[in-house]
């Protein structure tokens, strides 16, 4: 099972906050929702607002979500090993671009990119440990807990998931089909677990057990 450590992330420093002090004055780069997001092997992205989807193709065609980078999250080719390696914007997106050799000038700036790099690598091994479950059901549940601590935001009678993932979004990260999924958020709305509102955002009902 997963443990929340939302509340923790949330009694430290703002990494956004830090970098609009050390870099007044320069402009951030701004996506819209859908867009794929340009990536240098000598320089990372820092997340100041939306979510980012990153992920990888299959020879297959097919695609694997690898992790969602959101507020004060740093993500980019210096991070990881994975080719192909893709972000795309799932919201409308600011982002600060920063070298290699800026984060090396900066004891402060290198450690508060790699306290959000940690964070990054609690996801990272939360869907890792996510795929030993064999049942899809469970797969899906864990996946919706996760998005919950990264994405959530509370709402009148739950938590609302910020970003519109797609039924394809899901499976892809859970290893099925997009139709299983949507076979499966349809049960789990009918028993009163799962909400969609009209915008077709998830929320996770108050005292809903997934």
């Amino acid at each position: 099972m997963l443990q929340p450590y939302a509340s923790e992330e949330a009694s430290q420093p703002d990494l956004r906050q830090f970098l609009e002090e050390l870099y007044q004055g320069r402009d951030l780069s701004s996506f819209h929702a859908g867009q794929t997001i340009p990536l240098n092997s000598r320089a990372i992205w820092v997340v100041c607002r939306g979510v980012v989807q990153l992920s990888t193709l299959y020879q297959s065609g097919d695609e694997a979500l690898l992790g969602l980078a959101g507020p004060s999250m740093p993500f980019g080719l210096p991070l990881t090993l994975i080719d192909p390696y893709q972000a795309i914007a799932l919201s409308d997106v600011d982002l600060m671009g920063l070298t290699l050799a800026e984060i090396e000038q900066s004891a402060t700036l290198a450690q508060e990119i790699g306290r959000h790099t940690v964070r990054r690598l609690r996801q990272t091994e939360a869907m890792l440990a996510m795929a030993g479950y064999r049942r899809v059901e469970d797969r899906l549940r864990q996946l919706l807990l996760l998005l919950q601590m990264e994405v959530g935001q509370p709402v009148a009678g739950g938590t609302r998931l910020s970003v519109r993932l797609t039924h394809q979004h899901l499976a892809s990260a859970i290893g099925t089909t997009r139709v299983t999924v949507t076979r499966l958020l349809g049960q789990l709305r009918n028993e009163g677990r799962l909400i969609v509102d009209a915008n077709r955002h998830l929320i996770l009902p108050v005292g809903s057990s997934l």
